[in-house]
């Protein structure tokens, strides 16, 4: 029997729509039956006027018993319809004078649309319609009609005409389709067959519940959410095997560094951080790569978590890259490695972008030599030409927002005399336990969950913009009792230059109507020295208040700063606003924090402010904020592969988790054939990003 395998394989299918089929994702047939519907409708019968219920799209059919045009706030076309239950409207206000004239009296008409409440009672806006001859009663849709997701030039009718004539030839067993889970799990979890999966979405019987499949809950449905999810762990699974498979130097405990870098603080570590720190030492003493991510909430000591690791590493000679994702960052990470390790002869130094000339040479030439032993850096550390004479540990601070290329690219700059470089990746953004699942599948993870003591608890409240005079008010009598504040511009529009320009503005109001207080001011565009010095003349107590863009966000450390006012908070994401609301509070002082709002909140902006009101706990905040907005706003578009899944919904579908990693473990062990078609199945190229 011949298979049918290209696209042009299919009736009516030339070049140019199979092109236009490429933006799809439909590159051959069967891509088609994995392009499913996201919703459906039915239209499988006629449902009486009497019986329409609001918002729930129906199949009408009824008489015309009135056509006139209705002068409003808008034009419009009102047709009154009529069956034996009741009566109902049409509302057009896009119509022409023949359409007005094809709905005379007593015409039958036939029509698809969602019932609203107007102002004649139940009406369809724009529905789709047809009119009938005298006696005439066309056959409805004899399944759930699907609706795949399009783009231009391609309609919903050529989308469904395309997938019946693939669903005819999968009938006759005429395209390549494997089943790739063992038979025994069907039986055992009452799952159907990929074949009778793919034939049930594409063409749900009549029968079925609309809401159930809206819910991903049928079980052709978890029959291939289940093998997407298992794609996904498997590729991460293959991903940390691949890494492992490689050699790392495997380094003895030795404590001589880490304890003289401990005698020199004024504090001990929190339980917390020596469980972490215990966890990595036992990983830095295999002889395969190190892959672990460590999540501590704002404040709660990473920094000094990742020096005790690069402390052990250094000691046995090795190098150590410490990557941030900006330049103000860096030198926060900077400065406080210079002082924990130039004290013990240990020579740091940094690599930027805005490091020019000689002194970017001068760096080079140090890194490669391998007199430079810890260097910090932004991505500039992965470009062509940075050589590293011996690189024993990775560090990533704020994993998020790099993407996932250049985890690896930094990996390779590693690979020396036949060894990995150890890599630690930390966030200060929590990953919900669900995300962390699926997205870090091929890191091991261990979390700060302890502040250190003498952090003091921060006040939130939400005010709207009308009580802003109130708030510059309290930020003057803040700045006279001698404590210091943080006031930051956000703007809805994502250009960098409007955003420094507002910070700009509000910086110049304020310091005109709160004269006696010291303003300084901070954005993306200055240079980063000129920032650099603001930041020091703030933590310097030189200024009482910092206006700032969100380039504060991360790592900037000031104790005795206890106010912060954030302007439009509702445009930035819960766990921006956690983290930018983290650089209050540092100190004994009480602290607050000021989410000015502009009026009118929608309702997804009052539950978000009210999340961080009433909590301080980054995990929960991280919860909620995966609840409200999803996977791929959090991690950012950068971290591939989690915003491609078809089927599959992390939100949605995230109990399944454990037993998807239960699955790839057992395929992965038993089945080991399998892996690799799975993972090209619903990977494809994807699949290429994920691996670092």
């Amino acid at each position: 029997m011949a298979k049918v395998r290209a696209l042009t394989d299919i009736k009516g299918i030339g070049p140019k729509l199979a092109e236009q089929l490429q933006k799809l994702n439909i590159y051959a047939v069967a891509d088609v039956l994995f392009h499913l519907p996201f919703r459906y409708e039915d239209r499988s019968r006629v449902v009486p006027m009497g019986g329409l219920m609001p918002m729930q799209p129906a199949v009408v059919q009824g008489s015309v018993v009135g056509c006139s045009v209705v002068m409003g706030k808008r034009r419009s076309l009102l047709v009154k319809l009529q069956d034996h239950s009741g009566t109902l409207s049409l509302r057009f206000y896009h119509f022409s004078a023949a359409q007005k004239h094809q709905f005379r009296t007593g015409q039958q008409v036939r029509c698809y649309g969602e019932p609203r409440r107007g102002v004649s009672g139940l009406e369809l806006y724009h529905p789709e319609y047809q009119l009938l001859a005298d006696g005439e009663e066309p056959e409805l849709e004899p399944c759930l009609t699907p609706i795949y997701p399009a783009t231009d030039g391609i309609t919903q009718q050529r989308l469904r005409l395309l997938h019946e004539q693939v669903l005819q030839h999968l009938r006759a067993d005429e395209v390549d389709l494997a089943d790739l889970l063992p038979r025994d799990w069907l039986a055992q979890w009452r799952l159907p067959s990929l074949k009778e999966a793919l034939l049930f979405l594409h063409q749900p019987p009549r029968t079925e519940s609309v809401e159930q499949l809206t819910n991903g809950q049928h079980p052709a449905q978890q029959r291939l959410i289940l093998e997407e999810l298992l794609a996904h762990q498997l590729s991460l699974h293959r991903l940390r095997a691949q890494i492992q498979a490689d050699q790392a130097p495997a380094l003895l405990p030795s404590h001589t560094l880490a304890q003289a870098l401990l005698a020199q603080l004024p504090f001990t570590p929190t339980a917390a951080q020596q469980r972490v720190v215990a966890e990595i030492e036992a990983d830095l003493a295999q002889p395969f790569p190190m892959l672990r991510l460590v999540q501590g909430d704002v404040g709660s000591g990473k920094t000094l978590v990742a020096a005790l690791a690069a402390s052990r590493v250094l000691e046995a000679g090795y190098q150590v890259a410490l990557m941030a994702p900006t330049e103000i960052l860096a030198e926060q990470h900077l400065h406080n490695m210079r002082q924990w390790f130039e004290p013990l002869s240990i020579s740091v130094g940094w690599l930027v972008g805005k490091l020019k000339g000689k002194a970017r040479q001068q760096a080079l030439t140090d890194i490669a030599s391998g007199q430079m032993q810890l260097v910090v850096g932004t991505h500039a550390l992965f470009q062509e030409g940075v050589d590293f004479a011996k690189l024993g540990l990775i560090i990533i601070d704020e994993q998020h927002r790099f993407g996932v290329h250049q985890r690896l690219a930094l990996r390779e700059k590693g690979r020396l005399q036949g060894l990995s470089p150890h890599q630690l990746v930390m966030t200060a953004t929590p990953i919900p336990r669900t995300l962390a699942m699926s997205a870090y599948a091929d890191l091991d993870t261990s979390v700060i969950d302890e502040l250190p003591p003498g952090r003091s608890p921060i006040t939130t409240v939400v005010i709207p913009d009308q009580r802003r005079d109130e708030i510059v008010q309290r930020v003057a009598s803040a700045c006279a009792e001698g404590a210091q504040a943080y006031w930051v511009c956000t703007l809805i529009d994502e250009s960098e230059t409007l955003q420094c320009q507002a910070a700009e503005l509000t910086a110049e109001s304020l310091q005109q109507t709160l004269p006696h207080v010291r303003v300084g001011l901070v954005h993306g565009r200055m240079k980063a020295t000129e920032k650099a010095e603001v930041m020091a003349s703030f933590k310097a107590h030189e200024l009482d208040l910092l206006v700032a863009t969100t380039v504060i966000e991360v790592g900037v450390d000031v104790p005795n700063a206890s106010l912060m006012i954030i302007e439009n908070p509702e445009r930035l994401g819960l766990a921006q606003l956690h983290q930018l609301r983290g650089r209050v509070g540092r100190g004994a002082a009480k602290s607050h924090c000021v989410l000015l709002y502009k009026a009118p909140l929608s309702h997804m902006g009052r539950q978000r402010l009210q999340v961080l009101r009433e909590s301080q706990d980054g995990f929960y905040i991280a919860e909620q904020d995966l609840q409200i907005r999803g996977p791929g706003e959090m991690l950012g578009t950068r971290q591939t592969g989690l915003q491609m899944l078809r089927v599959a919904d992390l939100m949605r579908d995230g109990a399944l988790l454990p037993q998807v990693r239960y699955m790839a473990q057992q395929i992965w062990v038993q089945h080991p054939q399998q892996v690799e078609p799975l993972i090209a199945r619903w990977l494809g190229d994807a699949e290429r990003f994920a691996n670092v």
